[in-house]
């Protein structure tokens, strides 16, 4: 494992020919490297999908995840039930593993808070988070209550390269590591803070060496090697639960497409540089890999992709006929229990609205 005082290396098993540059893991079997690959594939076929909503004004403004899904799907099969996940916003391959359903994800991003009704592995963790970094703040606390609990789960929180020039992330880090917390935390540096580049974020050599100011280890990894991701967070994940601190973890990987739906990457961005990063993307990596070992063929693909197509489009289909959400109901996502301010003013939203529309029973105008 590649860690901070190793700047200019990627921890990584395989590359981006999809060559082993070392033996893999001896708890990574080929079961275990088709179900990942499978992930990948669902997890892009989801993300082209809710582009095309998007573009048909069927979904809000959505952030892609294409060419980072294998840090998505290794920090999912690295979390455990009863660890808490803290997501920033380009999380959907590890919500998906945790038992967030594809309507769910569709959901959030249509404005639907609905969707973060989490079930499942995901009943503890928390929302998306938009604001940059304040998810990192969140975790830590999630951490003391954890270490406070004496109980053996770990917090794991995501964040972009962008985050990491905010106080929140440095505050976080700092106290994980003086209150000794079990705190994972996970760079995705897709090389991009929507059109600032990574060169413009820091003059450090990378971001794993954050953690060296913090007093914590250190890990840079392959975020484009689903290998390497879930075992560097594995192993990170069992010194938080083991009681043995904190673990920073920069994935390098690169964002294929714009920032979101809402962004123009052309703009700003080399498109020979884009070129070059699609020859180092995940999901070739590993197909390629797997076709090496005669662990996969076309049938399989061909099997693959029609199961993926049907999920995804009966999810889209369930998404597209759920009734639309009530207008005050996003006041009660606020807070576990209604304050008195919000049910005033929740009260007063349903008075107008039936005064507006001539409803004659308010409790029952939405």
């Amino acid at each position: 494992m590649n860690h901070v005082s190793q700047r200019n290396t990627h921890y990584c098993f395989l590359d981006a020919q999809g060559q082993n540059l070392e033996p893999l893991p001896s708890d990574i079997s080929l079961d275990w490297l088709r179900a990942a690959y499978r992930h990948m594939v669902l997890i892009r076929a989801l993300d082209k999908k809710v582009v095309a909503l998007q573009r048909t004004g069927q979904m809000r403004t959505y952030p892609s995840c294409l060419g980072q899904e294998a840090i998505g799907v290794g920090i999912g099969l690295a979390l455990q039930e009863n660890d808490i996940f803290v997501p920033y916003y380009r999380d959907q391959a590890t919500l998906y593993l945790r038992g967030v359903t594809l309507t769910q994800i569709m959901q959030i991003w249509g404005g639907d808070e609905r969707g973060h009704l989490f079930t499942g592995h995901a009943h503890r963790d928390l929302p998306l988070c938009i604001p940059i970094a304040t998810q990192m703040t969140h975790a830590a606390g999630v951490a003391v209550a954890l270490k406070s609990r004496a109980e053996p789960h770990a917090a794991l929180v995501t964040c972009g390269d962008g985050a990491t020039s905010k106080g929140d992330f440095s505050e976080a880090l700092n106290l994980a590591a003086l209150w000794h917390l079990p705190l994972v935390s996970v760079i995705n540096n897709n090389q991009w803070a929507i059109s600032v580049p990574l060169t413009m974020q820091t003059a450090a050599s990378t971001l794993a060496q954050k953690a060296i100011a913090a007093g914590m280890d250190g890990i840079r990894v392959d975020g484009n090697d689903v290998v390497a991701v879930y075992h560097a967070v594995d192993l990170a994940l069992k010194k938080a639960r083991s009681g043995k601190g904190p673990t920073l973890i920069e994935a390098v990987s690169y964002r294929l497409t714009d920032h979101t739906t809402a962004d123009d990457a052309t703009r700003y961005r080399d498109i020979q540089q884009v070129n070059d990063a699609w020859e180092r993307e995940p999901i070739k990596r590993l197909q390629t890999w797997l076709h090496a070992q005669h662990a996969w063929d076309p049938a399989q693909e061909t099997a693959l992709l029609e199961a993926v197509r049907t999920e995804v489009d009966a999810a889209v289909a369930a998404y597209l006929a759920l009734p639309p959400q009530a207008a005050d109901e996003f006041l009660q996502f606020q807070f576990a229990q209604m304050t008195k301010p919000l049910t005033a003013q929740q009260r007063y939203q349903q008075v107008r609205f039936a005064t507006d529309s001539g409803t004659q029973d308010p409790q029952g105008a939405r």
